[in-house]
Formats: structure tokens, sequence, C-alpha cells
């Protein structure tokens, strides 16, 4: 049996049944992704007859990072969630914080991505401007010499993507952290590398560097920003897991893009482009 749908709501929602599922269902460890960097697990998870397939991440699997030493990766995965939820974009697929067989750590519900997770979304052309329908991003090398214009889809759910990016602070949105499900609705995973109090942005969706935001956007920040205020309860779930002055950046942030109204610029103090991209 499949997992239940998440209940889609705007700011945060109570616990919804994916995420009862998660929390409370016995986790059954079927294998390891090897390609990640840090160690990340295949599991079932069952619940009152119900199951589902879902990633854990153990904390003590996390390694560790010059500019995120602290073992807390899994808390920001969580945070990450939260917000996507207080969007109503529900861009995160359903994470939650819990023991495991191998301690604390990160279970999120596995998305089946509907095909090759950059295809159709990300794309290398030839000539120096993009087509109808894309926006320009870099160019990369390809090799014998040669370069091509790396570019991504003029598409609103990526769109979406770059705004909660700029909200989080993602170091590391790659082409292959893009889920695309069979029903259309676009989801974006691994998000161990946010929230910190420098710019560090990177990724691959800087098409939009500049342009006004849309009013959906702006409509959406106007919200964050009144549910990050004290004593709201976005505000106090996300002290629970990230520390005051990066909370405090969040805010700082969110009101950044309400006052230019646009996409933020690569600051050119970190690398913009994720390394591998994909």
């Amino acid at each position: 049996m499949s997992a239940p749908e998440r209940v889609p709501a705007p700011g945060v929602s109570p616990v919804t049944p994916i995420e009862e599922l998660l929390t409370r269902g016995e986790l059954t460890v079927r294998g390891r992704i090897r390609e990640a960097s840090n160690a990340v697990l295949l599991c079932s998870v069952t619940y009152e007859g119900v199951s589902a397939d879902c990633v854990y991440k153990p904390v003590k699997g996390e390694r560790p990072l010059w500019d995120f030493p602290d073992g807390n990766l899994a808390q920001r995965e969580r945070a990450a969630y939260l917000v996507s939820e207080a969007t109503g974009w529900g861009l995160v697929p359903a994470t939650v914080l819990r023991d495991g067989p191998y301690g604390e750590g990160m279970v999120q519900h596995w998305i089946e991505a509907g095909e090759t997770p950059e295809a159709g979304l990300l794309a290398l052309v030839e000539g120096e401007e993009a087509d109808d329908g894309w926006k320009p991003v870099a160019f990369a090398e390809v090799g014998e010499g040669r370069t091509a214009l790396l570019v991504h889809a003029d598409d609103p759910r990526l769109r979406r993507l770059a705004v909660l990016d700029a909200v989080i602070n993602n170091g590391d949105r790659k082409g292959g952290h893009l889920l695309p499900a069979p029903d259309g609705h676009l989801y974006g995973i691994d998000h161990g590398v946010t929230f910190h109090t420098e710019d560090k942005l990177r990724t691959l969706l800087w098409g939009w560097a500049g342009e006004p935001l849309t009013e959906e956007a702006r409509e959406v920040l106007a919200s964050l920003d009144a549910r990050l205020a004290d004593g709201e309860p976005l505000a106090t779930r996300l002290a629970e897991l990230i520390t005051p002055v990066e909370l405090a950046a969040v805010r700082g942030r969110v009101a950044q893009l309400l006052r230019t109204g646009v996409h933020p610029r690569p600051s050119g103090q970190w690398p913009a482009i994720p390394w591998p991209p994909v």
C-alpha cells in the first residue's frame, strides 16, 4: 500500500499522514545509496498497515564540513522542509527527525522521479544564447577545448525552487537534486548545507538573477516574513533546529528579497555553481 498523500497547507500545518507514517512507523533498512557523500540508507517504513519508501540519514553518518562542522545536517534538512511547507509550494518531500537503527537522523519520503531528474529541466546547448523557454546560466567546458551554454527551463516550478533556495541559503542546488514526480510536481532534495549566516547560495538556477520576483513569490515572502516573527509557530520550530543567528539570517534574507523585489545575483565571494553540477 502506498503512503497517504501529503496534505498541502499554507503555513506550518499539523502533522500530516505522511509525517505520522515517517515518524511512528517501523524502519527497515533495505540498502545504501553509495553515490551520496554521507551515509544515506534506503528504507521502508510501515505503520498501521501503511507502508512507504524513505531515505534515512543518520547523524552518525554525517561527514563534517569545514563550514558546517556541527553534525547538524539532519536538522537543517528538517528546517528546509518546514520552510517549504510554510510557502504552500510543497517543494521538499516530507522530512522528519527521529531515532532509527543507527541512531537519530533525518527520514524523508522517497520520491520516485518520473524521468531522469534533470531531463527537460537542464541542458547544454551550442551557441551563446538560450532558446525560447530556456534561461542561460553559465558556459561550461565540454572537452577538447569546446564550451557549451548551460541552460535551465523557464519553468515556474523551478522559479519557486529558486526563491526557496534564496530563503534557506542553499549551498548545493545540483541537477540531480531536482525530482519531477510522475504527476508533474517538482521536488528538491538534499538540503543539509543550508541556513548558513554567510551568503552560500550555489545553484544551477541562476537564470532569473536580477529579474523581478513574481507576484506570487512576493505574496509568499510577505507571508513568510510574518510567520518568522518571534512567537509564531514556524519561528518556534525553526529555533529548535538552527541557531538564533541563523534564524535571524533567514529573516534578513526574506526582508531583503521583499525590499529589492528581485531574484538575487551571485555574490562573487563564493563559487556560484555547485561542483559537480549534477
